[in-house]
């Protein structure tokens, strides 16, 4: 059995993330708006974490990352309440519970900074993700025709989902779950 250790990302990490980012098919990161294999987009992450403006964790497996989760808001606008949510899971983890954890480090990090609701994109060809924010509460909300351009100049629709942070949060306290 595979295990994995969840924890913040850090500078330090700048290196592995690249690595993790190269390992990952393009399509798996068209949803994120910039390129994640470039450095300087690793970068700009690292520094809008130092800003206060993404809480990110990394999954790791024996000092290699095998996963991703972040929280993107912007606590100076007027959906500040509101946090984007943005999962990556290496192709050979998927199906094992690790994007599960890594949606589950994201939700503490939304109650932590007192988010109300979450977001989520991906493109709704990728049909497994979908079911893992589904099954944790998430629902469709838009499609976005023909939003994305892959490198092949191939366009992509855009799924965005939502999660209401507080009905989810009460009724896990009505279910003596909290």
């Amino acid at each position: 059995m595979t295990t994995h250790t969840i924890r913040a990302f850090a500078p330090a990490d700048s290196e592995a993330m690249l690595a993790f980012a190269q390992g990952l098919p393009e399509h798996d990161l068209l949803f994120l708006g910039r390129d994640l294999r470039h450095p300087r987009v690793v970068s700009a992450w690292l520094g809008a974490i130092a800003e206060g403006w993404i809480d990110s964790v990394l999954a790791e497996d024996d000092g290699t990352i095998v996963g991703t989760a972040a929280v993107v808001r912007d606590p100076l606008g007027w959906s500040r309440h509101v946090g984007e949510v943005r999962l990556l899971v290496s192709a050979e983890r998927r199906g094992a519970g690790l994007g599960r954890d890594l949606l589950e480090a994201a939700f503490a990090i939304a109650e932590q900074r007192g988010l109300t609701k979450l977001t989520a994109q991906m493109t709704p060809d990728q049909t497994g993700s979908i079911a893992l924010f589904e099954s944790l509460g998430f629902r469709a909300e838009a499609l976005l025709k023909d939003q994305l351009c892959d490198r092949g100049g191939r366009l992509h629709d855009l799924a965005i989902l939502s999660h209401d942070a507080r009905s989810a949060r009460a009724r896990r306290e009505a279910l003596g779950l909290e």
